[in-house]
């Protein structure tokens, strides 16, 4: 009997998993508000700039320094040219709260004091992330996947 039962739970687990496989959508991750796509067929990417030595240099037009490197980057493999705003973080906030920018950078950390405001990436390199509009999951897993591998290519400077 014990057997039996190993059997038909089994059974039963399968059927469950199986089942959750048919109601993932096949657009997960989404963004509600579009992001990804929006900027695919625009070919923009709307980026913020906050200066912080080291790792963003706002001095120049268009920002320099290895996160806006990385922006470049990712925007190239999106297909799309950069759109820069530079600000403070709180303007910035600002900014994604009214949909104006899609991505910013300013060596921010993991221990970022806006994480209730905006989405942040897992860390990609120490504890540094980039700022997301925060619900823009299909964007932020995009971005993350791509910074992936700008970490085993060497690509992270």
């Amino acid at each position: 009997m014990p057997q039996v039962r190993r059997v038909l739970m089994l059974a039963a687990a399968l059927l469950l998993l199986a089942g959750c496989a048919a109601v993932v959508p096949d657009d997960f991750p989404a963004d509600p508000d579009g992001t990804l796509d929006r900027v695919r067929s625009e070919g923009v990417l709307r980026a913020g700039a906050s200066p912080r030595p080291g790792w963003v240099d706002v001095a120049d037009d268009p920002p320099t320094g290895r996160e806006p490197r990385l922006v470049s980057g990712f925007a190239d493999h999106l297909g799309a040219e950069v759109e820069w705003t530079v600000a403070g973080e709180e303007e910035l906030v600002r900014l994604f709260e009214a949909g104006e920018i899609d991505l910013a950078v300013g060596g921010f950390t993991d221990t970022n004091a806006w994480v209730d405001k905006v989405g942040l990436t897992r860390p990609y390199t120490e504890a540094h992330v980039m700022m997301v509009p925060m619900g823009e999951n299909a964007l932020q897993s995009e971005l993350e996947r791509w910074l992936d591998t700008q970490a085993t290519a060497g690509g992270r400077s």
